[in-house]
């Protein structure tokens, strides 16, 4: 086959309904060849012709979508970070569909087992994954990305097959896959929650580590990339070659329809080809120092600031390039609506320590088509100085940590916690407000895929991940709940009744924070996970979504869907801007927001500190709204009182007096598990309210003095 010369740009695999141009980027290479493959196996090897800017380049006429390659690179292979081996077969990093897994054959690795030092030289093409040609036409027919405004977003994060396998109205075909995430039982529920964004963890396609499979277990949540443009082809329904990336298109555009935004979590950090010690299977052989962070006195090792083995190297213009063209075919080609960024730190991270300002967020600040979607760091690594909660840039939003354990720790009645829970549900201003970011800066969770569920962090005192083959020495020691002094499952319904209620204070507290509400799939059913804090490698019912749950938890689920629908309902609970504590009116001592002790005074220093058995009272001016709508209106809304209790008695509460209201109704009450009750109870400052010990009450201003 005799090819053209084709075009440096775009890179990888590009249709064009008459052949395909291939493109690759290699400083180092000397010689690049493409290699075709049939169906059987048989290999067509197509040196590349033309090299500008060191992406190496050509047109092939009639390759058509469906087409299996890969590249073999020769160049240096050196003690000096190079690692380039022409017998080894290299996946296109810019791949837009991959084919088949590895075997963890030997071949697949650049050296001997048992002496690192030795280069190995066989071929393993036959054990490698391959890319795929597809085709890039899609009938998008009317879709419309929903642009759901920041502070009107409710995330829910999901796994692909984890949140459909299960499902009983999915037919059996269809579970696991994209296509039953947009099937209309899955949306239906979705949309009951009251969910604008579902964020899925990784689809780009990843691998399942050998020493995984070696103990009988899989990479389940799939945080091991090796090809960041395309949709992982487990997760497809159909079988044909590449016809996945349709049925991720056909995802999104069904979500759409439903009103719900796409989020993707990204994994840009680090590869799955590991340390030094990892197989060769991509970027490793096609230019190892321009896409790796290498050890600098000693580049036979990587920089590992993720704990998986190495780190991409940001800091070269080609990797920064791969990072940004993947982020635009996802928003552009795919229309995905957003994306968390794992472990984002990393990104950051140009020398040493994390530069808020380094040359990938100045990339995406600048950018047309990025810069527009939806933006959240995971805002940590495991390297030095990794924690930067706080510190991203104005354009961005993050995964609050601080939130998380502070809600964790209140609800379990730590001491000392009451100012931070203060500033923490009405936003974290003390994070977010110096650098201009709003309140929705602060994406909100008390659970994620990465520890407990919400059921076993009020059920259990310490992690049982023995499935996980490590003794139990994996995951974080994250128990920052209260299990009512049972550990784990227990037939006494006085337990249950007060665990019951904990998920409820919970999910109460989320939904009426200030920020952007996250929940973890399943936590609104009440999903165990056995007290496994880490499932990354249970692909099996223990991580699951069991849907049975929605039935036996069904007070559970309409209990979340009528909080999420209370926050809908009313903007005071979902701000654009942060509260000013200041009287809203000249002349007016009512202010938009104040606290009270249980006894109705406002709180003072004093207060803040003795914590009052650690029961607080947030009253949120409906008038004092900063915003405006669509039409330039002011937006006004009813008055509320929050009352919290995390104490271990029942505490009697006196609404405030004066302008702050004389007649209040109870519109949500975790004791009893009631939201907007038909029959409301009516609360004067003549009559104490009883606030039931651990338990959360919402008032709604009825009347006025």
């Amino acid at each position: 086959m005799r090819p053209w010369p084709g075009t440096p740009y775009p890179l990888g695999a590009t249709y064009d309904g008459a052949g395909t141009n291939f493109a690759l980027f290699s400083e180092v290479a000397t010689r690049v060849d493409l290699c075709l493959f049939d169906q059987d196996g048989t290999e067509h090897r197509v040196r590349l012709p033309e090299v500008d800017g060191f992406v190496w380049h050509a047109y092939l006429p009639g390759v058509l979508p469906g087409q299996l390659y890969g590249y073999r690179v020769t160049g240096p292979h050196n003690g000096e970070g190079q690692r380039c081996n022409p017998n080894k077969l290299l996946l296109d990093p810019y791949a837009k569909a991959v084919d088949g897994e590895v075997d963890w054959d030997q071949a697949v690795f650049g050296y001997q087992f048992g002496t690192p030092e030795e280069r190995n030289d066989d071929d393993s093409a036959a054990h490698a994954p391959k890319g795929v040609v597809v085709n890039p036409y899609f009938d998008w027919a009317t879709d419309r990305p929903p642009k759901t405004p920041y502070n009107e977003t409710v995330i829910y994060e999901a796994h692909v097959r984890g949140l459909t396998i299960r499902h009983p109205e999915v037919p059996e075909q269809m579970r696991g896959t994209y296509a039953g995430l947009a099937h209309p039982g899955v949306i239906e529920h979705l949309k009951k929650l009251g969910v604008t964004a579902i964020e899925l963890m990784p689809v780009h396609q990843f691998l399942h580590d050998h020493g995984l499979q070696e103990k009988g277990l899989r990479n389940y949540w799939g945080y091991n990339t090796i090809a960041f443009f395309a949709p992982h082809a487990d997760y497809a329904m159909t079988t044909a070659q590449g016809a996945h990336v349709a049925e991720f298109k056909s995802m999104v555009r069904t979500m759409h329809e439903a009103g719900i935004e796409v989020i993707l979590d990204v994994v840009y950090n680090h590869t799955a080809e590991g340390n030094h010690l990892g197989p060769t299977l991509s970027m490793r052989g096609i230019d190892n120092t321009a896409y790796y962070r290498l050890v600098e006195d000693d580049q036979r090792y990587y920089m590992d600031y993720t704990g998986t083995g190495n780190s991409l190297n940001v800091r070269n213009p080609h990797t920064l390039q791969l990072i940004m063209d993947s982020l635009r075919y996802w928003v552009t080609e795919m229309r995905v609506d957003g994306f968390r960024f794992d472990l984002a730190s990393t990104l950051a991270r140009e020398f040493y320590d994390v530069d808020r300002l380094s040359a990938f967020f100045d990339i995406v600040q600048q950018d047309p088509v990025i810069s527009q979607v939806k933006l959240i760091a995971e805002p940590w690594d495991v390297g030095p100085g990794g924690y930067q909660v706080g510190n991203f840039p104005p354009l961005w939003t993050e995964w609050n940590g601080k939130y998380r354990d502070n809600a964790r720790d209140f609800w379990r009645g730590e001491h000392a916690t009451l100012g931070e829970f203060a500033s923490r549900i009405t936003g974290s201003s003390d994070l977010y407000q110096d650098d201009g970011r709003k309140p929705f800066a602060s994406i909100n969770f008390i659970t994620a895929h990465d520890g407990f569920t919400l059921n076993d962090l009020v059920s259990y005192n310490e992690k049982h991940n023995e499935a996980n083959g490590e003794d139990s020495r994996d995951g974080a020691d994250d128990n920052r709940s209260w299990n009512c002094g049972v550990e784990g499952p227990t037939d006494d319904p006085e337990v249950n009744a007060l665990r019951a209620r904990q998920r409820r204070n919970m999910i109460s507290t989320l939904f009426l924070s200030q920020g952007v509400p996250m929940l973890l799939h399943g936590d609104e059913m009440a999903r165990t996970q056995q007290g496994n804090n880490n499932g990354y490698c249970q692909d099996s019912e223990l991580s699951w979504v069991d849907w049975s749950f929605a039935e036996t938890n069904a007070d559970l689920v309409e209990f979340t869907a009528a909080v999420a629908k209370l926050r809908a309902d009313h903007p005071v609970f979902r701000r654009r801007r942060f509260f000013a504590g200041r009287p809203i009116r000249r002349g007016d001592e009512l202010r938009d927001i104040a606290w009270f002790t249980p006894s109705g005074q406002e709180m003072s220093d004093e207060d803040w500190e003795s914590g009052f058995g650690r029961c607080i009272v947030t009253f949120l001016n409906g008038e004092g709204i900063p915003d405006l709508d669509q039409r330039g209106e002011r937006v006004t809304d009813d008055s509320f009182l929050l009352c919290f209790n995390a104490h271990h008695e029942d505490i009697d509460v006196t609404v405030p007096e004066g302008e702050y209201g004389a007649e209040w109704e109870v519109v949500l009450d975790t004791a009893t598990g009631e939201v907007s009750a038909p029959i409301p109870r009516v609360v004067t400052k003549d009559a104490p309210l009883s606030l039931p010990s651990r338990s959360l009450i919402v008032l709604r201003r009825t009347g006025t003095e």
